[in-house]
């Protein structure tokens, strides 16, 4: 069974798990470096219901959101990546700028954020709560980016 779903395959996939008395889980980011504070995010996520399902930025939304040169791991590379953890029950690539029209979609109970944001802050949050949803926060402190890591891995440690 493939784990990453266009979304008329994931509205069908919710709709089974649905079916089968399933809650359902939203995460969400660009995850261009996947890295120990992305996997801490995820496994405390998955805690929260029976499906994790997480959206992935496209190229083009993941670009427009972190600058030029971005990202430099493909959609389809860091979707089959989180497809392969184990916390993870389906992903999913999603074009906009933020992931209004997936938690439209997918109307998870739970739409879960990583620690650099609050419950206030969440872009989403009004689409959450008109679906039905609740947002919460979850992973360890964040000490962990892709951005870090990219100076890092250029030589400029500085920032």
């Amino acid at each position: 069974m493939a784990r990453v779903l266009d979304r008329e395959h994931l509205g069908r996939r919710v709709r089974e798990w649905r079916q089968q008395g399933h809650s359902i889980v939203l995460a969400n980011g660009c995850f261009e470096l996947l890295h120990v504070g992305h996997v801490r995010y995820l496994h405390s996520a998955r805690r929260l219901g029976d499906r994790l399902i997480v959206a992935v930025n496209s190229d083009s939304s993941a670009r427009a959101l972190k600058g030029a040169g971005r990202p430099v791991v493909p959609a389809a590379e860091r979707a089959e990546l989180l497809a392969a953890l184990a916390d993870v029950d389906a992903v999913h690539i999603f074009d906009e700028l933020d992931v209004s029209a997936v938690i439209e979609l997918v109307r998870p109970e739970v739409h879960a954020k990583g620690t650099d944001y609050t419950e206030l802050s969440v872009p989403e949050r009004e689409t959450v709560l008109a679906c039905g949803g609740r947002v919460v926060i979850v992973g360890d402190a964040k000490q962990h980016s892709a951005s870090t890591l990219l100076r890092k891995i250029r030589g400029d440690a500085s920032h």
